[in-house]
This record gives structure tokens, C-alpha cells and sequence, in this order.
């Protein structure tokens, strides 16, 4: 059985910083959407350990998980991934989808249906709890009862394909069984990112709407080579933007394969949504559903 060791790095994510192209400059990006927006792609400020003003938490120690490759019990002919917990015991990663009501699509629908708008609305809400109890409260958002800590509490650095990021505690083995699955399925040789960014500690959505990433539940892969052509100025202006008859596939240097396995284990991809934000990746299933202790 090939085994794969995927050790965790020890740099903190304040080293690491984004390969901006001149392109853009100083300028700061911004999400666009109808009443919310996304005010922090490709500033440096927005992300990990280099927010302005609000210092990272002090470094935990991440677990060391070794990943495997096994074949399952006939399913579908598909292959089960395990991984080695941090306590030494062994894990197979479960396939699972994002929860609908975590969508952001589902929370702003096209609609000017009263009832489907207000429906929306109450799955924003919904969203909001649950993103508070689970993963912590950020102020202004939920309720301090849910959660006393903050999600910066849980974060903690890891490294995914060889980069350091900071993330909740709770997606470090969602990570890595997506690692582990690029690695199986030949995609990781397909791509090579040179940058990832994860939690933030400011809100840089606008309105009603809170980021994922100040929950430590996504992640931005190079930004400079993965577009989000539904943004806010200079983004439109992006040469693969400007591009016309271009698809979202061909607005991003990440292949498809990437986007098919992490999608696997319970990312979304925004991508799919208006703002065709290509390097963004939340996790929206269930961490208590990651993994599958294997009894001995």
C-alpha cells in the first residue's frame, strides 16, 4: 500500500504573503453583490496574520497527519482515503456535500418574490448560528451564548500542497484528506500553487453578510491567477475578465480536477457563484462528518 507522509510546517502564516502582479498595484479588491460584498480580495491587509492592526494568534501546534491510499470495499468502485489522526489513530475521509443552507447563493436569491426573498433571508440567519456555535462568535454576528470564543481561538497554522495557512481547527482534516486526494487521483501534479491564504480577522463583507474566512473555513488559492471576475473594480478589468466567450474554467489557472476534489469533501466552491470567485474554497459540510475512525 503507497503511503504518502504530509507533515505540517512549522512557518507561521505571517511569512507568507500573496504574489500580487502588477496589475493590480495597491489597489484593494472587493467583492460585488446586490447589498453585500466582499471588500478584501488581493489586500494584503485581509489576509492571514497580516491584518492590519489586529495581531495573529500566537501559533498552536498542528497535528502531523500521514495520508494514505487504500482500496475500499466494493462501492461504487471508488477508493477510501485515510489519514492518521494527531493521536495516532487511523481515519478514512468521508465524501460528503455542502450543506445547502450554508450556500451563499441560497441566502440572496434572484427573486423579487417576497416570500423567496425572505426565505433566503432566514437561511442567512440560520447560517449564522450555526457558523457561531460551531466555529466561534465574531462580533456583531449571532450570539456570544453560542460561542464564548472567537473563531480565532481555534486557528490554527497547517500547510495544504506545501503552503502554510491558518484555519479553524475543526477543517485541518478536511484539508487534508482533500491533499491526500489530489495526490491519489494525479490532480497534484496537474497545478502548483504558489500561495493560499485562510482566516481572517475582520468581517470584509458588506451589509448582512459575514465571510467564511473570519470563521477560519476558507481558503483563497492565488489570487493573482484565479480570478473573481464578479468583483468590484479592478477586477473587470483583468485580462481574463476582459477575455470574451471565456467560461469560469478559463478565467483561472486552477484545473477543474482541483475544484472536482475538493468538492468531494464537503468545499464549495464560489466559483459557482455570482461573484465567480475562482479561488475561493469554504468548508460547508459537517466537521463531525470528516472523518471515519477505523476500529482496530
Amino acid at each position: 500500500m503507497a503511503q504518502t507522509i504530509v507533515k505540517a510546517g512549522t512557518m507561521s502564516a505571517v511569512a507568507r504573503t500573496f504574489a500580487i502582479p502588477l496589475f493590480f498595484g495597491a489597489l484593494v479588491l472587493a467583492h460585488a453583490a446586490p447589498a453585500q460584498g466582499d471588500d478584501s480580495k488581493n489586500d494584503p491587509a485581509a489576509h492571514p496574520g497580516e491584518d492590519a492592526g489586529v495581531p495573529a494568534p500566537a501559533p498552536k501546534e498542528e497535528a502531523v497527519v500521514r495520508a494514505s491510499v487504500q482500496m475500499a470495499p466494493p462501492k461504487n468502485d471508488s477508493r477510501a482515503l485515510t489519514i492518521t489522526t494527531a493521536d495516532g489513530r487511523t481515519a478514512t475521509c468521508r465524501e460528503q456535500t455542502a450543506q445547502p443552507f450554508l450556500v451563499r447563493g441560497n441566502w440572496f436569491p434572484s427573486s423579487k418574490d417576497p416570500e423567496i426573498i425572505k426565505h433566503g433571508r432566514k437561511l442567512l440567519e440560520d447560517a449564522i448560528k450555526y457558523r457561531t456555535s460551531t466555529y466561534g462568535y465574531f462580533e456583531g454576528f449571532g450570539s456570544r451564548k453560542a460561542n464564548p470564543h472567537p473563531p480565532k481561538f481555534y486557528a490554527k497554522p497547517t500547510t495544504f500542497m506545501g503552503l502554510t495557512v491558518q484555519v479553524h481547527e475543526k477543517i485541518i482534516p478536511a484539508l487534508k484528506c482533500v491533499e491526500a486526494a489530489l495526490k491519489a487521483n494525479g490532480a497534484a501534479n496537474e497545478y502548483k500553487p504558489r500561495s493560499a491564504g485562510g482566516i481572517r480577522f475582520k468581517n470584509t463583507y458588506r451589509g448582512v453578510e459575514v465571510s467564511n474566512h473570519v470563521y477560519g473555513i476558507a481558503i483563497d488559492i492565488e489570487p493573482d491567477r484565479n480570478s473573481c471576475c464578479g468583483c468590484v473594480a479592478p477586477w473587470p478589468n483583468h485580462p481574463l475578465c476582459k477575455a470574451k466567450h471565456k467560461t469560469v474554467w478559463e478565467r483561472m489557472a486552477m484545473p477543474k480536477s482541483w475544484v472536482d476534489t475538493f468538492e468531494r469533501y464537503g468545499f464549495y466552491w464560489l466559483g459557482h457563484d455570482v461573484l465567480q470567485d475562482t479561488m475561493h474554497f469554504e468548508f460547508l459540510g459537517d466537521p463531525d462528518k470528516i472523518l471515519d475512525i477505523v476500529k482496530s
